[in-house]
């Protein structure tokens, strides 16, 4: 065949390529490519593989025009990609780097090793290899947005959304730096504004889940919207992440042989969710079940080491897509998989769930909501926080009350020991909130507000990331002025190195004030283990009830209210008798550990129980509809 019989069948090649004629484009591409011997066959011909899905396919070929042309920047861009997609980041790097030795100054391929190395866990990396690719291109817009998503998630937020609004200013248009900012937005504690920008970019790409997930996070945290237009607005994630089959076939369903449980969670690390977990599955009968943990985040310590002795399988799903994921999942197969992330995490895998992985799927711990995936069989919980009735409603899944409390609360082994009440000593009474400033809401800050005025030379102290940038400083600091509160008697805190550090502050806090309508977890056990009483505002959601079933579950109901009215009275009362608020926080230790949140065997039993019960329900619904 002469060049330019080759070179007409190529076009006829790409012109059925993009009239979506693919067979008959991938016909010609198999046979000019070994005659042709060009690196642009074999690209067309990859990137046409990849848009049918077969990835392992476009490796090859894509591998083939990167042989045939080794300084090709963007091939060996999608190289990557798809080694990516594969599951094979190493094998990434390794293609980068290698058209990088033959392109030094291509700022494309800079971002593209940053983009492989924060995939592997090298964030600081990463962060040199944007810098180096937008020095080398000023106006590179997808430079500045890759270097502001590896900021966000080496937890640098303010950084994040700075580098965003550069490649907005470049490209007012561009959806990854719109979507970039409203996630950065929303950690620096600006949630209208980040809601306003999820919606832009919601409307340029409408199906894309992830930004949809970390939409309903934000909404979490507003007291506007009914729970009618939050349980809707999870219903249409629902929707668009699809419906699984109702169960999978190929399983024993035998009722009460041993079952193969799997976890999947990005924080089997040193995060509050693997403590809250960690004594529900050290109490397993390994018996009666087999546990598979997977992980999905690039830090392993000391925390993962610990959880990897309970698990007969241990796997990391960092950086992987979804379709790899669900393939080894498959593959495990695994009886009931637990999600304990829900719509927060920094890759969102409830996709895959929606396409139902194991015959019983559960959601529980991580987020206080419903899912919205209608393949979720059960969210575990409780009745308090969930009450049986209503709740319900609000539910796709049904709820499991599992456990007098839905928490296993484990306080860390270095805490330091309770202090004293700083007003004890001579001191004003100073309140406390420790909670992310993601909750606070003009409500909220307004109750603190009329509190500082009505308790005389009380203080305030907060606690927050990204308190030390300045200019989140000043907005907070804003923010708590136009509520009403005098901001010479408030200070905030910085965030500190590790959780002794952290709990430490405690000594400095004589009561501690819950948010709302999205109230804490971690941040009331911690207070309530460092003697400090919390108050709480019980609304009607779950998000809105944890602190009032943590605060029964102590034996402390007296703390939960139900108006903002109530919970500044509350909080003065407790304030105006400091000899009664001393005897209480020496006591709290003590409250906790007679307590079910330190039952870590009944806890555990609860919940290997429910398992099983769900285990049984869904098997005596199979033979039933067979």
């Amino acid at each position: 065949m002469t060049p330019q019989q080759l070179s007409q069948r190529l076009n006829e090649a790409v012109a059925h390529h993009k009239a979506g004629r693919l067979e008959r484009a991938e016909s010609i591409y198999r046979q000019i490519a070994p005659l042709a011997k060009m690196p642009l066959v074999y690209d067309l011909w990859g990137q046409l593989a990849e848009q049918q899905g077969r990835v392992e396919d476009a490796i090859r070929c894509y591998s083939q025009a990167c042989r045939l042309h080794p300084a090709g920047v963007p091939v060996t861009i999608r190289l990557a990609s798809a080694l990516i997609t594969s599951g094979r980041p190493a094998e990434a790097e390794k293609a980068v780097r290698l058209v990088l030795d033959k392109a030094p100054n291509s700022p494309e391929a800079w971002n593209a090793l940053g983009f492989v190395l924060k995939l592997r866990g090298h964030l600081s990396a990463a962060t040199v290899c944007h810098q180096r690719a937008i020095t080398l291109k000023p106006d590179f817009v997808d430079g500045w947005v890759h270097y502001g998503l590896t900021l966000g998630l080496m937890g640098r937020p303010y950084m994040a959304l700075l580098q965003h609004e550069k490649a907005l200013e470049l490209n007012p248009n561009h959806a990854r730096a719109r979507y970039g900012r409203a996630e950065s937005l929303q950690k620096v504690y600006r949630m209208e504004e980040a809601i306003r920008d999820y919606d832009t970019y919601l409307k340029v790409e409408p199906q894309n889940l992830e930004a949809r997930s970390f939409r309903l996070y934000a909404l979490q945290n507003l007291d506007t919207l009914s729970r009618e237009e939050l349980f809707a607005e999870h219903c249409l994630y629902g929707k668009l992440a699809g419906k699984g089959p109702a169960t999978l076939s190929g399983y024993d369903l035998s009722p009460n042989r041993r079952l193969r449980l799997a976890i999947l969670s990005p924080d089997l690390r040193t995060h509050s969710c693997a403590y809250f977990i960690e004594p529900l599955i050290a109490g397993l009968d390994p018996a009666q079940f087999e546990l598979y943990l997977y992980h999905d985040h690039f830090t392993e310590d000391a925390m993962s080491a610990r959880l990897k002795k309970h698990a007969a399988v241990w796997r990391n799903f960092v950086g992987q897509q979804n379709a790899v994921v669900e393939k080894t999942i498959r593959a495990d197969k695994p009886d009931i998989l637990i999600d304990l992330a829900g719509h927060i995490a920094a890759m969102i895998r409830l996709p895959i769930f929606a396409k139902r992985l194991a015959p019983v799927q559960i959601t529980y711990l991580g987020y206080p909501d419903t899912s919205g995936v209608a393949a979720m069989d059960y969210r575990f919980t409780d009745a308090i926080a969930d009450p049986p009735g209503e709740s319900d409603w609000f539910a796709v899944e049904k709820l499991v009350r599992f456990a007098p409390v839905a928490w296993a609360y484990q306080p860390p082994v270095d805490a330091p020991e309770v202090a004293p009440l700083p007003c004890r000593e001579g001191g004003a009474i100073t309140f406390g909130c420790f909670n992310s400033p993601t909750k606070f809401t003009d409500s909220l800050l307004t109750a603190w507000g009329r509190l500082l005025v009505q308790v005389p030379n009380s203080r305030l102290l907060l606690k927050g990331r990204d308190f030390e940038e300045a200019p989140v400083r000043e907005h907070v600091l804003k923010w708590l002025q136009t509520c009403g509160i005098d901001t010479a008697r408030v200070e905030l805190l910085a965030r500190t190195m590790g959780t002794p550090e952290h709990l430490a502050q405690y000594a400095r806090v004589d009561i501690a004030l819950d948010t709302f309508p999205y109230t804490g977890t971690t941040t009331t056990c911690e207070a309530l283990w460092m003697g400090r009483p919390v108050v709480t505002l019980c609304g009607q959601r779950h998000a809105a009830r944890v602190g009032a079933s943590l605060l029964r579950t102590v034996g402390h109901p007296e703390w939960i209210v139900g108006t903002p009215d109530d919970y500044v009275q509350r909080a003065v009362d407790l304030a105006r008798a400091p000899a009664a608020l001393a005897a209480i926080s020496a006591g709290l230790r003590s409250d906790l550990q007679r307590s079910a949140l330190l039952d870590h065997a009944g806890q555990s039993a609860c919940f290997a129980r429910a398992l099983r019960e769900c285990w049984v329900a869904k098997t005596s619904q199979v033979a039933a509809a067979a």
